[in-house]
């Protein structure tokens, strides 16, 4: 155990009956594999902490794997490090070792949702090579399908709540109190890049990178359509039909 872990006797006993509490409920889950694939904008992260939550698994985003890891300064971390400091896109590779890094902790033993990889069909490749010396492999590819037109409004307006990941929209979905996070009450942050000349490359990119990934999972039959344009309750009912059948 590492030296900065708190003793178990110095965790209040509401904590610990509440995490067993919740791997007791978690451990009659079925163990899943997701990814989750669309625009931005397409409802991703609205989704994931509903599905996270619901089937007891660890939500992966790269982004934030990646600067875990650099801040803890992890062998694949260090190197990951020097890619960016010479101002070089991190490899496929190490990224992919990140991922199989973070999937061995004890959050991940339910599975995991993989959130922004993989973007191309070589990452996906190179991520079904990883999960097969594992022994398993994705179970199901949420594909958020919405038309690019409806997506302006929706990024223009999303605000979100930083280290939980929960996310709020000014006219579709608004806090209770304006700029503030409902359960915490931390303020809200609108992220630079939710702008509409943004978007637009951010699409570009979408369109040419990322969906042959949706034609690379179709083929192998794991890919479930969501209609990604609908309420966000009505998406969640989607995702919660496509996970039980």
């Amino acid at each position: 155990m590492a030296s900065s872990a708190v003793p178990l006797e110095d965790v209040p006993s509401v904590d610990i009956m509440t995490e067993l509490l919740r791997r007791f409920k978690c451990s009659s889950k079925p163990d899943k594999r997701l990814v989750l694939i669309g625009p931005p904008g397409s409802g991703k992260g609205t989704q994931s902490p509903i599905i996270k939550d619901e089937y007891c698994l660890c939500h992966l985003a790269t982004g934030d794997m990646l600067r875990a890891a650099v801040s803890a300064k992890t062998p694949l971390g260090i190197k990951a490090k020097e890619a960016m400091d010479k101002g070089e896109l991190v490899s496929d590779d190490l990224v992919v070792g990140i991922i199989d890094e973070a999937m061995k902790k004890p959050s991940c033993e339910k599975g995991f949702i993989l959130d922004g990889f993989p973007r191309t069909v070589v990452q996906a490749q190179k991520l079904d090579e990883m999960l097969q010396k594992q022994g398993t492999k994705i179970d199901k590819v949420l594909n958020f399908a919405i038309d690019d037109s409806i997506l302006e409004e929706r990024i223009t307006g999303r605000w979100i709540h930083p280290s939980s990941g929960r996310t709020y929209h000014t006219k579709f979905a608004p806090p209770k109190v304006q700029g503030v996070d409902d359960v915490t009450g931390e303020p809200l942050i609108q992220r630079k890049d939710d702008t509409p000349e943004v978007l637009k490359s951010r699409l570009e990119a979408f369109h040419k990178q990322t969906e042959p990934v949706i034609d690379y999972y179709a083929k192998k039959g794991v890919v479930a359509e969501l209609h990604a344009e609908k309420p966000q309750k009505d998406v969640t009912a989607e995702v919660q039909k496509v996970l039980t059948s």
